[in-house]
């Protein structure tokens, strides 16, 4: 296969994205980039692409961490350096693969010698490799939180520090942060999220004629890389020229108070947290101005600016979608315009300079990301993440979801519209028994590499976190018989231990949701998917993977597969019709299929169910006893279960807290749920799972 990179400049489309990735090579401190979209649309390509159009880094030879000769690392391992001429080399782009262990992120200390011989013998890791360049990281929303930790560290200090039993060793990991996500499979943490300089939505053009350009160009690419690349080899040195130039600019580029002025109104408008968003703004407007050829940085500069650096960081909860109300930005920026500027300082009409290159990429696919406003946002109707469009995930799926008419009354077919969820609470989070081996999370006890120490035992393959009192208790008596004569310890592999840790899981929680004609009260539906969007809401804190089965009429339906992404689980609730008899039996049977294939997919994955109804049964033939028999095989299966009851009024039969029974789990009513009032039901769910175990 060919290593032969793609060309940036053969990009069709995606002007946004193209613009801000050129925006950091002429800038690196803005601070990287988010591209955010679904599968299929060049974001992998276009940010390896990149890379080829950084300029080349001045190093000093033979240094592992490449320190920059013209001012090095004091504190390099691999110094001291004396400063003075050095060598260069292609900028990197530097991969993280989302199974990457700590060790391969941050480096390795050989334990066995630095006890042995006090001798920091370190390999250096993917950050080493990284800085000065591009750490790029696919699917970036699926990376395991103890490596999320890590990059929030050296992403905020500039250096690495790895530290084992007190040896420890420190670098400089200075790099340009990019990340792709494809948010169906879940959302970021916020932390990360903000640690993102620019965020870009990318979508498949839905013109013919654009997606056979892609399509002609994918497909010479794929026949003769090589040759496809010396086609574009001109355009590509022009954009490299390009960017070397902005670079030399952006130092006497002057950002002047006006600007200063309209960048604060903006993000005091937009209530964003905290000051980096301002700052981002700035350097992202400086480097816009940059690029554009100029000194000054105007309106425009500030606009574009907003659009890629405020939309991210607007987010309340995880289920809003990112986005930037634009009629709101121009008025702000009209508020706080410089009366110095004609016309607010932003050029009237971007067609009007003779120089201006339309398509300084060489692309000729439209407005490039050479200009001003080049890129520029996507207007409201066309963005994705918009209330009122078909993939709006959330505004317009639970918030403005319509509500049933006519005092509640099927509109047909015994089937109501959505009701409008109630507003979530915040929960305590119910656990699974026991003490398991799955991914990294934050609700169930797991035996994990961070965590807390709770035993010692032999290495099984490569070392992992030393016991260093273990490690010590299995050599001391060997001292003698090794001949050892001076201070220190005659270690041997034989010795090493290998800390025991004991840290929190993620897990399936698979949500089983009654939306038969017996919940179908206004009043009550909504108060059950407020329930569930609060649960939602905390699996997603927990991350947890989740899944959506509702029942109904005569049959049960997998909503939502088993994924990462809640927020699509939200999204299918709030769509969630009801009405109909009530199937119990098949949502229950339907969930054990689910379980039954994930744990072939996943074994080390538990599961949590979590059955929301009022226990009724009445689809099929004999639906009280078949409900019986469903819920009999979750309870030989051993699965932990929830039922919340949902059943209201004064008269009550008591049928959830049978279910919960048959289930061998517990049940907690609605009002249970709150944090205020769940106190016991973790305790309830463990002791459940514990007489389980004992029967």
């Amino acid at each position: 296969m060919s290593s032969t990179t793609y060309p940036f400049t053969a990009l069709v489309g995606q002007d946004d994205l193209r613009l801000a990735l050129l925006l950091n090579a002429v800038s690196p401190r803005v601070g990287g980039v988010l591209v955010r979209g679904e599968k299929g649309t060049a974001k992998s390509t276009a940010v390896r692409a990149l890379a080829a159009l950084l300029p080349a880094v001045a190093v000093v030879p033979g240094c592992r961490f490449s320190c920059d000769p013209g001012e090095p690392d004091t504190g390099c391992p691999d110094g001291p350096h004396e400063t003075g001429a050095g060598g260069q080399r292609p900028a990197r782009m530097v991969e993280l693969p989302v199974g990457a262990s700590e060790d391969r992120l941050v480096g390795a200390l050989d334990m066995e010698r630095a006890l042995a011989e006090g001798v920091k013998s370190f390999e250096p890791g993917l950050l080493a490799d990284a800085h000065r360049g591009i750490l790029y990281v696919d699917e970036v929303n699926l990376l395991h939180d103890h490596l999320v930790d890590v990059l929030l560290d050296a992403a905020a200090m500039g250096a690495s520090y790895v530290e084992r039993e007190g040896v420890s060793v420190r670098h400089a990991a200075r790099f340009l942060l990019v990340g792709t996500m494809n948010p169906e499979e879940g959302e970021l943490r916020p932390q990360l999220l903000d640690r993102f300089g620019l965020t870009v939505e990318v979508s498949a053009s839905r013109e013919p004629e654009q997606r056979v350009e892609v399509v002609r160009r994918r497909l010479a690419f794929d026949d003769d890389p090589v040759g496809f690349a010396a086609r574009w080899a001109g355009e590509e040195d022009v954009l490299r020229d390009r960017v070397t130039a902005a670079r030399a600019l952006l130092p006497r580029v002057r950002l002047g108070d006006g600007a200063l002025r309209q960048i604060a109104a903006t993000c005091a408008a937009f209530e964003v947290d905290g000051m980096r968003a301002d700052i981002v703004m700035a350097r992202t407007a400086t480097a816009l101005a940059a690029w554009a050829g100029r000194e000054d940085v105007l309106a425009e500069d500030v606009r574009q600016a907003a659009l890629l650096a405020l939309p991210h960081r607007r987010r309340r909860n995880p289920f809003d979608a990112p986005g930037i109300d634009e009629d709101r930005l121009d008025e702000t920026l009209e508020q706080f315009a410089d009366p110095g500027e004609p016309d607010g300082g932003r050029d009237p009409d971007p067609d009007s300079d003779p120089d201006r290159d339309p398509d300084p990429d060489g692309g000729g696919d439209g407005p490039g990301p050479g200009g001003p406003g080049g890129g520029g946002g996507l207007p409201p109707q066309d963005r994705p993440d918009v209330p009122g469009t078909p993939d709006a995930p959330l505004e317009d799926a639970v918030s403005g979801a319509p509500e049933a008419g006519d005092g509640g009354r099927p509109s047909g077919g015994g089937q109501q519209r959505a009701v409008t969820a109630g507003e979530p609470f915040r929960t305590k989070p119910l656990t699974v028994p026991g003490t398991g081996d799955g991914a990294a999370g934050r609700r169930s006890r797991a035996r994990a590499e961070h965590g807390r120490t709770t035993g010692a035992r032999r290495p099984r393959g490569g070392l992992g976190p030393l016991h260093l009192a273990a490690t010590i208790r299995a050599a001391a008596p060997h001292q003698g018989t090794r001949g050892r004569r001076g201070p220190g310890l005659v270690v041997r592999r034989d010795d090493l231990r290998q800390s025991v840790r004991e840290g929190r899981e993620s897990n399936l929680v698979l949500f089983v949701v009654d939306a038969s004609g017996s919940m179908a009260a206004r009043q009550r539906m909504g108060a059950v998917k407020g329930a569930v969007l609060s649960l939602l809401l905390d699996a997603y804190q927990r991350r947890d993977k989740v899944g959506l089965i509702t029942f109904r009429g005569r049959e049960a339906e997998l909503v939502l597969p088993p994924t990462s992404s809640v927020d699509a689980a939200a999204a299918r609730l709030g769509l969630l019709p009801t009405g109909g008899r009530t199937p119990l039996a098949a949502g229950l049977l339907k969930a054990h299929d689910v379980l039954r294939v994930e744990r072939m997919r996943d074994p080390s994955r538990r599961p949590l169910l979590v059955v929301v109804t009022d226990g009724r049964a009445t689809g099929g033939p004999e639906p009280v006893a078949l409900a019986s028999r469903a819920a009999g095989l979750h309870a030989s299966d051993g699965t932990a279960s929830v039922v919340v009851d949902c059943e209201s009024g004064p008269v009550r039969l008591g049928l959830a807290n049978r279910l919960a029974g048959e289930l061998g789990g517990v049940v907690v009513t609605l009002d249970g749920l709150r944090a205020e009032a769940i106190a016991g039901v973790v305790k309830d769910v463990r002791t459940a799972g514990d007489s389980r175990r004992a029967a």
